[in-house]
């Protein structure tokens, strides 16, 4: 009969004559368990890892100056302000901001020119009517010299002379003004010792300009500086005596 079955693991073979061993068979898990804990405890006892500084030193960039270094030669790369396309760049923005400059000033003097022109045109006009009108104010001047300005006509005479004065029409040609050859025409020329040099001494028709253009110069008689001229009215007493 077969005797129980205890369970036990048989033995080695008897017929050696040989002691029993005991055989045990460890877990593996509980291997690697061992090993995690091991790594942990040998960092605390103070194991350095191969090719990491140890406390104290300093690593190869840092006893540098601390600068990282990049590339093989381990030197670092500096920036470089000469870069072509950036050269580029700026030589394009500098010849078109001229051009910019460039255009509104001519912009600026064409918009001066044409106000220019635009207001000399309008003058123009304005001084060509004028001048159409410069016999109705003679007319004008003379009817009042002569005391026929009155009632409803002086009222028109004097609403037209406002309206061409306010225009920019202006007279001149006064008693006593210097002559002035670019706006006066001497038509009568006389000496006298009572002025001191070419004096306007008879207005015969008035002058007019618009702004600064002359449209009639005015008729005058001249008189000139002579100290031997004998006074007005003297030859002729002088004469009625000798007479």
């Amino acid at each position: 009969m077969t005797g129980p079955d205890t369970g036990a693991a048989p033995g080695p073979t008897a017929g050696r004559g040989g002691p029993e061993e005991e055989v045990t068979v460890q877990d593996p898990t509980e291997v690697r368990e061992d090993e995690s804990v091991q790594e942990p405890q040998a960092a605390a006892e103070g194991v350095t890892v191969e090719g990491a500084p140890a406390d104290g030193d300093q690593a190869p960039d840092a006893a540098a100056g601390g600068v990282p270094t990049t590339g093989s030669d381990g030197a670092a790369e500096a920036p470089t302000d000469q870069d072509p396309e950036l050269t580029q760049l700026r030589t394009e923005l500098e010849e078109r901001t001229a051009d910019l400059k460039r255009v509104s000033a001519e912009y600026a003097n064409y918009r001066r020119r044409v106000e220019r022109d635009r207001e000399a045109t309008i003058n123009g006009a304005k001084a060509q009517v004028a001048g159409e009108l410069l016999t109705v104010l003679d007319d004008v001047e003379r009817a009042g010299t002569h005391g026929d300005l009155t009632g409803p006509f002086k009222v028109v005479a004097d609403r037209l002379t406002e309206t061409l004065t306010r225009a920019g029409l202006a007279g001149f040609g006064e008693v006593g003004d210097a002559f002035d050859p670019s706006v006066h025409e001497a038509v009568a020329h006389g000496t006298s010792a009572e002025v001191d040099g070419p004096t306007v001494t008879t207005v015969m028709r008035r002058g007019y300009r618009f702004g600064e253009k002359v449209l009639r110069p005015a008729m005058v008689e001249v008189t000139d500086h002579d100290p031997d001229a004998v006074p007005a009215g003297t030859g002729s007493a002088g004469g009625g005596e000798s007479a």
